[in-house]
């Protein structure tokens, strides 16, 4: 395996003439270091690029009782790996800074979302973004 992870290794690209080998840890150059994440796809909004949460417990001493708290962490998609859907269940590695927010990259796709997980995510993905329209009551005239 060229990663040097124990992820399965994908096709190989349609097109190798139009295939961008620069950010593919496949089949490119991208070499693989640091921390791996498992996560959850809660937006795929952006072009070869997803948005992994994942959940995790944080102990509170001073109530003796564990915490709720997630991360989202931007991901580059190779290639080979696309599509990814909203609720895909995917191991993400770190790499080097491939944009100003992005130095992960999906290496694995655990398990496929069904279409009740998908949509159920995307409804608490849209009830948590603020409203963009900003109401004008209340103002001075």
């Amino acid at each position: 395996m060229g990663v040097g992870l124990d992820v399965q290794q994908p096709p190989e690209p349609e097109d190798p003439d139009s295939y961008d080998y620069e950010t593919c840890p496949f089949y490119g150059e991208l070499a693989v270091r640091g921390q791996v994440i498992e996560g959850l796809v809660v937006s795929n909004d952006m072009d070869r690029t997803v948005v992994v949460e994942r959940e995790y417990d944080v102990f509170v001493s001073k109530y003796d009782r564990y915490m709720k708290r997630r991360s989202r962490v931007p991901a580059h998609v190779p290639g080979v790996l696309e599509p990814l859907q909203v609720g895909d269940r995917v191991k993400i590695a770190e790499c080097r800074p491939l944009s100003k927010t992005k130095s992960h990259v999906v290496v694995e796709v655990i398990e496929q979302a069904d279409a009740v997980v998908a949509a159920d995510i995307e409804m608490r993905h849209e009830e948590e973004a603020p409203s963009a329209v900003a109401s004008d009551e209340g103002g001075e005239e």
